[in-house]
């Protein structure tokens, strides 16, 4: 079982529109809704892929009521710790002109100390079972900045693998817990380490406390620093379409690879074919299928010789 947490649930709703015009009425072509928070995203690509998978995290009031419905027929199994506060909304306006997405993401609920006690004893619990973790996402209100580093601490102590993907002061925090594997994108590895040189930042941030960095680079795909060497790992072109989960697919496709054993370029293929099939589907949380078997073989890897720089 791969567990996934996301502390900060959300239901993802897509707006369609022709064009998206600042200051103007829309009307909007189509609503997609779905379960979201990264965590989710994550599990639901992996039980797609044949995994089992577990999330775990908060929900709660109307909002979150509507997101364990909509999650109850999915593969993922549902471990979310009930919150007094709402669930919060993220909504993601697609243009179809540009085919660009602007994202409007709400604050979540804000969790009482009795609730991260009651999440503790539930995470420690489903660690007993699971193969790997994967920490996701933001820090609903409530929680201390220092909780992910929390949470890869008992992974570690559990002896489970532990992948984090955050950002700003909890990644900071966290990648000192000295987790086995980080995937910031370009942004949150240069504010982690101050250098916007990837492949001099991934390489920092292994110093900082990962075991491994796979940082996402967008267009030009995936750069891995790891025990192993280094590589980088592009889509066969560009696409176009909607990139939200996008990330949190590669996220499952490294999690994928590392519990079947897979060497890290054939992980790197996996995310990265994911993640750009990941685009080309109509909703957050689920990939093109079709796609990302057309794609899996066309993926490009290269290793990284020392001090090479990343293109």
């Amino acid at each position: 079982m791969i567990l996934t947490v996301t502390l900060n649930t959300a239901l993802d709703i897509t707006y369609k529109v022709a064009a998206l015009t600042p200051h103007a009425t829309h009307r909007v072509g189509e609503v997609v809704e779905r379960p979201g928070g990264k965590g989710i995203n994550v599990a639901r690509v992996l039980a797609a892929l044949g995994h089992e998978s577990v999330v775990t995290g908060f929900a709660g009031g109307p909002t979150g009521a509507v997101l364990r419905e909509m999650l109850a027929p999915l593969a993922p199994h549902d471990a979310l710790v009930e919150v007094a506060g709402n669930t919060r909304r993220t909504v993601a306006v697609a243009d179809d002109a540009t085919g660009d997405t602007t994202q409007l993401n709400e604050p979540g609920p804000t969790v009482t100390p009795g609730e991260w006690t009651a999440f503790l004893s539930s995470y420690d619990s489903l660690l007993r079972d699971a193969e790997a973790v994967a920490l996701c996402g933001s820090l609903p209100p409530g929680i201390h900045v220092g909780a992910y580093a929390e949470l890869v601490r008992r992974a570690r102590a559990a002896e489970v693998p532990v992948l984090l993907d955050t950002s700003g002061e909890p990644l900071r925090r966290g990648i000192a817990a000295r987790p086995d594997l980080i995937k910031p994108n370009a942004d949150e590895l240069a504010r982690l380490t101050g250098s916007r040189e990837p492949l001099r930042a991934t390489r920092d941030a292994r110093r900082r406390g990962a075991h491994a960095v796979v940082a996402s680079l967008g267009p030009e795909g995936l750069l891995a620093a790891t025990p192993d060497g280094t590589w980088q790992a592009e889509p066969p072109e560009p696409v176009k379409g909607n990139p939200t989960g996008a990330g949190d697919s590669a996220v499952a496709g490294l999690l994928s690879g590392m519990v079947t054993g897979l060497s890290w370029p054939e992980r790197l293929s996996r995310a990265v074919a994911l993640s750009a099939a990941t685009v080309l589907a109509p909703a957050a949380g689920q990939f093109d299928a079709t796609a990302y078997e057309e794609l899996l073989p066309r993926v490009t890897v290269v290793e990284h010789t020392t001090g090479m720089p990343a293109k």
